[in-house]
C-alpha cells in the first residue's frame, strides 16, 4: 500500500472520529489517534483478511477505550453498516464506546484492562490446534495494562505453549489517566522485560507508515510469539491533544476549535 493512501486514509478517518467524539461528548480521544495509523497499517494494508464483508483474522482491542478507531474502518471495509455508524448518536445504532462481539468485526467485548493477550492466547490455540486453520490474533494493548499482573501470566503462558500466531503490538505514549507513566510508576525497559519473557519483540515510531509496515511484513515471517512495540503521541494530530493526559477523556469543545482542528488536520497531511 502506497504511503498517499494511508496518508489519505489518516486524515479521513481522524475527521470522522473527531466529529463523532463531538456529537456523542464523550469517548477518549488521545488513546484512539495514538493507535489509530497503526489500525490503519492492519486493515488497509491487508495484514489482517477481510472477505466477504468479514474479519478473518482476530483483532483483539485489548485497550477497549480505543475500539471506536476500529468502527470508521470497518465501516469503510463494509464490514460495519454505515447507517449504524451515522445513527450511532443520534437514533439507534449497534455501536457502543466499549467494543463488543455483537459488532461485527469485533471479536471480543473489552474495556477492563490486563486481558487482551490472555483472550489472543486462546483464541490463536483454538485456531491452530482445535480448528486447525491459519488465522492470525493481533491484540492491541496500552502500557497502563503492563501495571496489571494478569498481562505478565497471560505472557508467560503464551511464550510456554509457543503459539506463533499470535501478535502483541503494545502502545507506548507514556500517559496514563493519571500523567506520565515514568512518574506515576517506572516501567523501566519495557522491550527487555517481554524478551526475557521469551517474546521475540520489536520497536517503531508508531505513526510512520513505512516503519509499520516493513515491521509487520517481518512479523508475519515469524512462527512464534512475537510483540511490536510502537511508540506513538496521545492525541496524535489534534495540537489541543497531543501528549496532554487530559485528553484520555473527551474535553467539550467549541464548533469553532472543531473546525480549526479539521483545517489544521489537513495542512499537516498535505
Amino acid at each position: 500500500m502506497s504511503k498517499t493512501i494511508y496518508k489519505k486514509k489518516a486524515s479521513q478517518i481522524r475527521k470522522e472520529l473527531l466529529e463523532k467524539f463531538y456529537l456523542l461528548g464523550e469517548g477518549h480521544p488521545g488513546s484512539v489517534f495514538s493507535i489509530l495509523d497503526v489500525l490503519i497499517v492492519l486493515y488497509y494494508g491487508k495484514f489482517v483478511r477481510v472477505k466477504n464483508k468479514k474479519v478473518i483474522d482476530d483483532v483483539i482491542m485489548s485497550k477497549g477505550h480505543a475500539t471506536v478507531g476500529q468502527y470508521p474502518i470497518l465501516k469503510d471495509l463494509n464490514v460495519i453498516n454505515k447507517k449504524d455508524w451515522v445513527n450511532w448518536g443520534v437514533k439507534k445504532s449497534v455501536l457502543k464506546m466499549f467494543g463488543n462481539n455483537y459488532i461485527p468485526g469485533i471479536k471480543t467485548a473489552t474495556g477492563s484492562l490486563g486481558h487482551g493477550i490472555g483472550f489472543a492466547t486462546g483464541m490463536a490455540f483454538f485456531s491452530k490446534f482445535v480448528n486447525k486453520i491459519k488465522k492470525e490474533s493481533y491484540v492491541i494493548i496500552s502500557e497502563g495494562e503492563l501495571y496489571e499482573g494478569s498481562t505478565w501470566e497471560a505472557l508467560l503462558l503464551l511464550s510456554h505453549l509457543k503459539i506463533g500466531n499470535v501478535t502483541i503490538i503494545l502502545d507506548v505514549n507514556n500517559n496514563i489517566i493519571l500523567g506520565d507513566t515514568k512518574k506515576c510508576l517506572n516501567l523501566g525497559d519495557i522491550k527487555k522485560k517481554f524478551v526475557s519473557f521469551g517474546i521475540k519483540t520489536f520497536e517503531c515510531d508508531a505513526h510512520n507508515f513505512s516503519e509499520l509496515e516493513k515491521n509487520f511484513l517481518k512479523l508475519k515471517k515469524i512462527n512464534k510469539p512475537k510483540c511490536l512495540i510502537v511508540n506513538s503521541v496521545k492525541g496524535k494530530g489534534f495540537k489541543i491533544m497531543e501528549n496532554k493526559a487530559n485528553w484520555h477523556y473527551w474535553n467539550p469543545i467549541s464548533k469553532d476549535v472543531l473546525e480549526k482542528s479539521i483545517k489544521d488536520l489537513d495542512k499537516y497531511y498535505e
